[in-house]
């Protein structure tokens, strides 16, 4: 039947009764997302002059697949060295994270901005009406991102536009929701990963395929053909030089010797490319 709580004027959506009143100790609450399929409570929280993002586990929520919220508090607890290790610019910052209200909270600085992706995990029209120059950085702030997640020692799993958060006003790019990166090298053993088809190789479908830099290079070139050409593959759609289209088209291989074998040298071909 599934129930709501009212908090400040917000109605949030749970399958069965749960006291949220914990989140007030952190400020007045002002945005509220209850539809996560990860079993996370995700709220905004002004006190002062400062915002803050608030990540919680514990209750039943309506599109947490009837796992136990356990799940969804293990999976918060383990996050966090993730956030502490791979800090970056780029990275939304991570300040506490405690057990609280019967759950896990994690609590981090608020980025001003959108998501560029909409419920669909499709890139926003509004995105792509911005200038190709900006969609451009856009893409090269996470390749760099893509980059530290690397010499970090993880590969990025369940990376999608729902992950890049921009600000239309100061051009700053945040990645958020790195909560399911791994250790390199991975083993994937469930056959299909968490994350969005758009954006998975071959080996995040089969069960024992290997998940490292060259999944994530593959990510790379994925992420290229969406943000720069509306995810489509072919060059009569391609938005920049014939040179770049065939380095992205490499990254996409099916065949993993055949894409770049890093990051970086995915990165040295890009910047080689432009300049032609």
């Amino acid at each position: 039947m599934g129930h709501i709580e009212n908090i400040n004027n917000f109605q949030i959506r749970l399958k069965e009764p749960f006291d949220l009143s914990f989140i007030n100790q952190f400020g007045e609450l002002f945005w509220v997302l209850d539809t996560q399929g990860s079993g996370n409570l995700c709220f905004g929280v002004k006190n002062g002059n400062k915002k803050y993002f608030i990540k919680f586990a514990g209750a039943k929520t309506i599109n947490n697949h009837d796992l136990p919220p356990e799940d969804a508090i293990d999976r918060l607890k383990v996050a966090v060295p993730k956030y502490n290790e791979m800090k970056h610019q780029s990275l939304v910052n991570l300040i506490e994270s405690k057990e609280i209200g019967n759950g896990h909270v994690l609590v981090f600085d608020w980025e001003e901005g959108e998501k560029i992706g909409n419920n669909e995990y499709y890139v926003s029209d509004k995105f792509y009406s911005i200038p190709i120059i900006q969609r451009i950085n856009v893409f090269e702030e996470i390749l760099h991102f893509f980059s530290h997640v690397v010499k970090c020692g993880y590969v990025a799993i369940d990376f999608n536009c729902n992950n890049i958060i921009y600000n239309y006003d100061t051009y700053k790019v945040s990645i958020c929701d790195i909560d399911f990166y791994a250790k390199q090298s991975y083993m994937n053993g469930m056959g299909s990963i968490f994350g969005v088809k758009t954006l998975m190789s071959p080996e995040e479908y089969r069960c024992a395929g290997l998940l490292d830099e060259v999944t994530n290079v593959y990510t790379m070139g994925a992420t290229a053909f969406l943000l720069l050409s509306h995810g489509n593959r072919t060059l009569e759609d391609w938005t920049l030089n014939e040179k770049i289209y065939n380095l992205i088209k490499k990254a996409v291989s099916d065949t993993r010797k055949q894409r770049q074998q890093s990051i970086m040298q995915l990165i040295e071909e890009w910047e080689n490319a432009k300049g032609e």
